[in-house]
């Protein structure tokens, strides 16, 4: 259940309250796509530097170990050895991203494992099964995500689909929550709202999926090579068409500089790999913006990535000992500007929530934003 504590113009401060724990929103989810962030980070890790939701990929899990695996482990928070919520995506994106391997059907979508080529069917009802077998906290609607650009028509064919898609998750997931062995009988369900950069189709189809009464909703397909602008107008048109008294997620975004654009216009959950990813190539997120930890100019550099930062990194190590294990290929330098990232993310989100519960919003985005744009002193 979702409770709108206040808001600062469009931004939004709320808790979630779930069976694993509440979330506080708006919140960033750490994503460790096969239950484990790449990087070697533990959810000791994860605990340590404040994550509040660890998000992890159906497609990957069905893939290897298998869902009726982690099943058997008793789900996926016993399997992973973490106390706290878990959204699984619905693996829509990553079946849509094996264009190549693919072919959709009413029923669902057939495709080839992109692990050892077997053939795989995956349709609502399959989605809804593999992740009632994980025993996550939140669970995603299966959708088509289309590609960009896409035609008017693809889109609105496509979207009409994702909706009666959706309609088979709601009833699959209300049979599964009833079954006996169901681990997590509380799982939640969230819809996906899809349309592209076509305003009136996403308000459109804002308005069907609000009228089933889900548990969330997430805007899907931004992020996929529009511009930041379009996508931030997408939100801006669309976010007023979803329930208020509900979170709402903008998947796969993003940036610091994304995250507080989205806020601003009524977002409440996020997720990217970008601190993760960009951490393993030594791509360091600080409040004077990115920088690259594998510089020259930072090889006898003694200050921590940032000062004043509270991460294991920081509190521990030198920008030259960092730099040093990238470039000899160690595992503890990226495990180390991960932790940092991830850290940096999750403590922007708590700067976040106060900002919007003492109504000075505008003016912390703005200076954020500004800090951002200064550089490394």
């Amino acid at each position: 259940m979702y409770k709108l504590i206040t808001r600062d113009g469009n931004a939004k401060r709320g808790e979630f309250h779930t069976v694993h724990g509440t979330i506080q929103t708006p919140v960033f989810m750490n994503v460790g796509t096969c239950a484990a962030i790449k990087g070697a980070v533990s959810t000791q890790d994860l605990q340590q530097i404040k994550t509040q939701v660890e998000l992890s990929n159906t497609y990957h899990l069905h893939v290897r170990p298998g869902d009726k695996v982690v099943k058997q482990m008793g789900g996926l928070h016993k399997f992973m050895v973490w106390d706290k919520p878990i959204l699984t995506d619905s693996g829509g994106f990553q079946v849509f991203s094996l264009s190549g391997l693919r072919k959709i059907k009413e029923e669902g979508v057939y495709f080839n494992s992109h692990v050892d080529g077997r053939k795989i069917f995956m349709g609502p009802e399959e989605s809804m099964q593999i992740q009632s077998n994980l025993a996550s906290t939140i669970a995603m609607a299966f959708d088509e995500c289309p590609p960009h650009p896409a035609t008017r028509q693809y889109m609105q064919d496509s979207v009409d689909r994702t909706t009666r898609w959706l309609e088979r998750c709601k009833n699959e997931m209300a049979r599964l929550n009833g079954l006996e062995d169901t681990i997590n009988k509380n799982q939640m369900l969230f819809g996906i709202n899809q349309g592209g950069t076509f305003e009136d189709i996403r308000i459109e189809h804002a308005k069907r999926i609000s009228e089933m009464d889900l548990d969330g909703y997430a805007l899907g397909g931004l992020a996929v090579g529009e511009s930041h602008d379009d996508m931030y107008r997408i939100i801006e048109t669309t976010v007023p068409y979803l329930p208020l008294e509900k979170p709402t997620y903008l998947m796969g975004v993003g940036t610091p500089a994304n995250i507080l654009e989205a806020v601003d216009r009524g977002v409440d959950f996020f997720d990217c790999v970008y601190p993760s990813r960009n951490g393993r190539h030594g791509h360091a997120y600080t409040n004077f913006g990115k920088i690259n930890i594998l510089n020259k100019k930072y090889e006898t550099d003694d200050r921590p990535i940032e000062e004043g930062c509270g991460c294991p990194a920081c509190t521990t190590y030198s920008r030259a000992y960092i730099r040093h294990l990238h470039k000899s290929k160690e595992m503890l330098g990226l495990r180390l500007v991960v932790l940092h990232n991830l850290y940096f993310y999750n403590t922007m989100m708590e700067e976040i929530r106060e900002a919007i519960e003492q109504h000075r919003y505008k003016e912390y985005k703005k200076n954020k934003l500004e800090g951002f744009q200064r550089g490394d002193q």
